[in-house]
C-alpha cells in the first residue's frame, strides 16, 4: 500500500511539474502591419519612434528576418495560420472562401494538450470559431469605433452580437486583459489576440492627431522612379497598363488611386504620388502607434500579473503591405514588403535575448511551432514545420530553401493580376499568368462582379527574377539577363517540385495549367 500510495504521489507530482512547465502561448497578430513599420526592423521610419513596445519585446527575444506569407491576403494567411496548410490544401483560396469548421487545427490541437483557447478581436475566416473555448470577434472586417462583436454565450452565431463603445485597438486590448483575469490559471491558455488596425480605411484614434502631423514622412525612391522594376505582367506591353495594374498611391491608376481616394483629386503627377504618400503614411503610422501602445499596456498585466515569464508571446502581422513601394498601396503582391511578415517571439525560458535569425519561414510553420512549445508533436496533416530549434539557438536540419507563394484574386480589389513564385534568400523568381481561377460564367455569384473593371480579361503572361542580395528593393528584374540564365532554371525546377509537393498545381484549373506550360520556358 506504501508503495501503491508513494507511486501515485510522484505521478501527481510529475503531472503538476508537466502542466507548471507548459507554457502560456499568446498570438498577437495586427492586420497589415509592414515588417518595415516596426522599428526593430529598420528601415525609412526606424527613426520615427512607431513601436517601442515591440521593439523591446524584438530585443528580449527573437527577431526574424525571413518571415514570409504565402498569399498576403486576409483570409487565405489567416487559414494558412491556423490549419498549418497551403491554400489549396485547406480550401482557402481567396477572401470569399470560408474555411471547413473542421479544419480549425490549431486550437484543437492545444485543447487537446490541456491548454483553454481563445480567440478575441478580428477572425475574418467567415465561420463561427467553434474550436475555441471562448471567442469574441469581429464581424468579417468590423469596425474601427464603437466595433460589435460575435460573442460566445450571447446567442446562436452569427445572432450573438454585442455593442462595445470605443476605437477598436483599445477595446480589443480591454476584452484580452478582462479575459486573462477570470481564466483558470491551473492550466495553461491559449488566446489569439487580433487587431483590426492598421487595416485601410487607416480610421486611428483621435488621441493620435497629432502625431507626425509636423513631421515628412520619408519615401521610398521607387514611388517615383524605377525603370526597370516590372514587366509587362505589371505594367503592360510599353507601359501600355500602367493605369490600369495596382492601385497606386499617385494619379496613375484609372481606377484606384489615392489622389482621388484620399485628397479628392486635386493633384497631378509627382505631387500627387507625394501628397497621396504623406496623407496615407501619416494615417497607416498612426494606427501602428494605436497598437503599440496598447501592447505596452497589454504587456504591463501580464507582468502584474505574474505571467510575463512562462508566457510566449508571438507577434505577427497577417501579411505585409505597400507602403508607397512601387507607387503601390495596399497587399497581394510577392514583393517584399506585401509578402514579409514581422515575426518576433518572447519567451524568457527559452529564447534569449538579442536572437536574430534569417531562417527562411512562412505562415504555415507557425502552428506546428507552437503545438511543440506546447509540448506536442507536429500532425502529419500540417504541412508546415516547427522552428522550435531556432528558438531554442539550435540549427534546424533539412529545413527548406525556398518558401511558395500564389495570389489568386486577379484583378479584384486592387488591380494585382494572379501569379506565384518562390523566394530563396538570395532570389526571387515570381510569374504573371493573369487569370482568374473561376469561369467568367460564376462571375455574376460574388458582389465584385460589377465592381472592378476587367476582372474577366488576361493580364500579360510574364515571369520576373529579383536578385534580393545586390537588389533589395527590387528595382531591377533581370529574368531575361543571361548572367542569371543558370540561377533561374535551377529556381524554375525547385519551384515545380513545390508546387507538386504543396498540391498547389493547376491539375484542378486546366486554363492556367495551359497558360504555366505554354509560357514555362520563354
Amino acid at each position: 500500500m506504501r508503495i501503491l500510495s508513494a507511486i501515485l504521489a510522484v505521478t501527481i507530482c510529475f503531472n503538476a511539474w508537466a502542466k507548471e512547465k507548459q507554457p502560456n502561448i499568446i498570438f498577437i497578430m495586427s492586420d497589415d502591419h509592414a515588417a518595415h513599420a516596426i522599428g526593430a526592423y529598420g528601415g525609412r521610419f526606424a527613426d520615427l519612434d512607431l513601436t517601442p513596445n515591440l521593439d523591446r519585446l524584438a530585443a528580449q527575444g527573437i527577431r526574424f528576418e525571413n518571415a514570409f506569407c504565402n498569399n498576403s491576403i486576409c483570409t487565405p494567411s489567416r487559414a494558412s495560420i491556423i490549419t498549418g496548410q497551403y491554400p489549396q490544401t485547406n480550401g482557402v483560396l481567396d477572401l470569399d472562401i470560408q474555411l471547413d469548421p473542421q479544419k480549425q487545427y490549431l486550437p484543437n490541437e492545444l485543447r487537446r494538450l490541456g491548454y483553454s483557447t481563445a480567440v478575441i478581436g478580428k477572425w475574418h475566416l467567415h465561420i463561427e470559431p467553434t474550436a475555441f473555448d471562448y471567442y469574441k470577434v469581429l464581424p468579417g472586417q468590423g469596425k474601427y469605433f464603437n466595433p460589435a462583436f460575435h460573442d460566445k454565450g450571447k446567442g446562436q452565431w452569427p445572432n450573438n452580437k454585442v455593442q462595445t463603445q470605443g476605437h477598436s485597438t483599445d477595446v480589443i486590448t480591454d476584452l484580452s486583459i478582462e479575459y486573462i483575469k477570470g481564466l483558470d490559471k491551473s492550466k495553461p491558455f491559449f488566446l489569439m489576440h487580433h487587431y483590426k488596425a492598421p487595416h485601410d480605411m487607416f480610421e486611428y484614434a483621435p488621441r493620435y492627431e497629432d502625431f507626425l502631423a509636423k513631421t515628412e514622412i520619408p519615401e521610398p525612391a521607387s514611388l517615383y522612379y524605377q525603370p526597370n522594376w516590372g514587366s509587362a505582367g505589371t505594367r503592360g506591353e510599353d507601359g501600355a497598363q500602367e493605369h490600369y495594374i495596382g492601385t497606386s498611391i499617385s494619379d496613375r491608376h484609372t481606377h484606384r488611386n489615392y489622389n482621388e481616394m484620399l485628397l479628392d483629386g486635386k493633384f497631378e503627377g509627382p505631387e500627387s504620388a507625394h501628397q497621396g504618400y504623406q496623407k496615407y503614411l501619416k494615417a497607416y503610422l498612426r494606427c501602428v502607434k494605436g497598437v503599440d501602445d496598447n501592447l505596452g499596456r497589454f504587456f504591463d498585466f501580464l507582468k502584474s500579473e505574474g505571467l510575463w515569464e512562462n508566457t510566449v508571446i508571438l507577434y505577427t502581422g497577417d501579411q505585409g503591405m505597400m507602403l508607397g513601394e512601387h507607387d503601390l498601396q495596399d497587399k497581394r503582391w510577392m514583393y517584399e514588403e506585401s509578402m514579409r511578415m514581422p515575426f518576433i517571439v518572447h519567451y524568457p525560458k527559452m529564447v534569449k535575448p538579442g536572437m536574430v535569425t534569417d531562417l527562411l519561414v512562412n505562415n504555415t510553420d507557425y502552428a506546428p511551432t507552437m503545438i511543440e512549445l506546447a509540448g506536442g508533436d507536429t500532425p502529419e496533416y500540417m504541412q508546415g514545420s516547427s522552428f522550435i530549434k531556432t528558438l531554442q539557438g539550435k540549427e534546424e536540419t533539412d529545413w527548406r530553401i525556398a518558401t511558395y507563394y500564389r495570389y489568386w484574386m486577379h484583378i479584384i480589389h486592387h488591380y494585382v493580376p494572379a501569379h506565384f513564385g518562390i523566394r530563396t534568400k538570395n532570389y526571387k523568381l515570381l510569374f504573371y499568368y493573369g487569370k482568374h481561377y473561376l469561369p467568367e460564367s460564376e462571375f455574376e455569384k460574388y458582389y465584385w462582379a460589377s465592381q472592378y473593371y476587367g476582372i474577366e480579361k488576361e493580364t500579360p503572361h510574364t515571369w520576373e527574377f529579383y536578385d534580393l542580395k545586390n537588389d533589395p528593393q527590387e528595382l531591377h528584374n533581370r529574368y531575361n539577363d543571361p548572367a542569371y540564365k543558370e540561377t533561374i532554371a535551377e529556381l524554375k525546377i525547385e519551384l515545380r517540385k513545390q508546387r507538386s509537393e504543396l498540391n498547389e498545381t493547376d491539375a484542378d484549373y486546366p486554363a492556367i495549367q495551359a497558360i504555366v506550360e505554354k509560357h514555362w520556358d520563354e
